[in-house]
């Protein structure tokens, strides 16, 4: 008999993986954990759900915990980020005619950002001396990998993301729809929906999050920090079964299987063969074979670790697009609410590789290289940002004054 009872929120995502696995491979069970995994639409439930104590853990948007620490949620809550749930996974789709309208103007070969960033500049100027209302785009949440993505992107491209286009809230599940019906020009959201778009014929790819922003973060475990207070063996056994489940999800052998797993309707409720895109990293052409590996990515490259660099760079973005004013102590909240720490003490056990830093500068590694851990060999990155920026988080005022210039 299961001798802890954990539940947990989940949106209907790919990278979902590592929960849904947990619980129906039998990963939770083996630590003697009863998971119960309550599905959302929507984001901002998770998150009111979180704060009234409805989980003890949600799947949630890296930056949704650094959001609570700054209390920028509508309800106050502490919530802590004791490991990581994958890299990459997201993607840029544009409504089919749109990127119609990108080719002409500006041919490039998706989904190459900087080609496809350029294009969509071309179209906005051409709308602009039409006196065309301005693109709209869908992000899932103001605090998300997705809306600071999206703006990096634009904004590197030469497209204001405040004046040039419009970005709306639109719950990950209702982007093909609203999309298809007109609503916005484009979104980006993780998988399966843009390829449920693709598949409907309402959108094609632009760009993805793995070409944006090399083994970037996307999701965390979010873990209210009163139930880690008052349970840290249960948090240690719950970040084992979720560390086993993560290295299962990053086989692909097991990729079919996990597909049909999430293609069931209280999980994705989506075709296990669109769902093995986003496993597969098959989501658009024009990815390379080492691509298409790092097109999503749940265990390897130290997948599941809370980087506090990873954290800074989100911070950087919420200064960046005003959502907070950059303090010392607010940087240092950021950081602290990624613990490292409690990824370590749960896993000493395993004896598993882990990084033996708890930051590293972002944007460093060209290739798949070796770096120090804790024990065994560790290999990590590439980890380019697509213009060619690098982010110290040792240098975090720098890098936010090259943003305010």
């Amino acid at each position: 008999m299961a001798e802890i009872e954990i539940a947990a929120g989940f949106i209907p995502l790919t990278d979902s993986a590592i929960l849904v696995a947990a619980r129906e491979c039998g990963f939770a069970e083996d630590e003697g954990i009863a998971l119960t995994l309550l599905r959302e639409t929507s984001w901002a439930n998770i998150r009111d759900r979180m704060a009234i104590g409805q989980f003890e853990a949600a799947h949630m948007l890296a930056p949704m915990p650094i959001a609570f620490e700054l209390g920028l949620t509508p309800l106050s809550l502490e919530v802590v980020a004791p490991m990581a749930m994958g890299l990459g996974g997201n993607a840029v789709t544009v409504g089919t005619g749109l990127f119609e309208q990108m080719k002409e103007l500006a041919p490039f070969v998706s989904p190459d950002p900087q080609g496809s960033g350029l294009a969509l500049r071309a179209v906005i100027a051409a709308r602009k001396a039409e006196g065309a209302p301005p693109l709209q785009f869908g992000v899932v949440h103001p605090h998300s990998g997705h809306n600071f993505e999206l703006r990096y992107w634009l904004a590197a491209s030469g497209i204001d993301p405040e004046t040039d286009v419009d970005i709306v809230i639109v719950p990950p599940p209702f982007m093909p729809d609203a999309l298809a019906s007109g609503q916005i020009d484009g979104f980006c959201v993780g998988e399966p929906w843009n390829s449920v778009a693709v598949s409907q014929g309402a959108g094609r790819i632009a760009t993805v999050k793995s070409a944006i922003w090399k083994s970037s973060p996307e999701k965390v475990l979010g873990v209210r920090a009163d139930w880690v207070r008052n349970n840290p063996h249960g948090l240690s056994k719950l970040l084992r079964a979720l560390y086993r489940s993560a290295q299962w999800c990053g086989d692909p052998a097991n990729h079919a299987a996990l597909a049909h797993i999430l293609a069931r309707p209280e999980y994705v409720g989506q075709p296990a063969s669109l769902i093995a895109r986003g496993l597969d990293g098959q989501v658009v052409e024009g990815l390379s074979v080492a691509d298409k590996a790092w097109f999503f990515e749940p265990f390897a490259r130290a997948a599941t670790f809370p980087w506090q660099s990873h954290a800074l760079w989100f911070y950087s973005q919420m200064v960046r697009w005003g959502q907070i004013e950059h303090t010392p102590a607010n940087a240092d909240k950021a950081r602290r609410c990624y613990r490292p720490d409690l990824y370590r003490a749960a896993l000493r056990s395993l004896s598993v590789p882990i990084p033996a830093a708890n930051a590293k500068v972002e944007g460093a590694l060209t290739d798949n290289e070796p770096v120090g851990a804790t024990a065994g060999a560790l290999r990590l990155g590439p980890d380019g940002f697509f213009d060619g920026r690098i982010f110290d988080p040792d240098r975090l005022d720098a890098y936010l004054s090259e943003d305010a210039d």
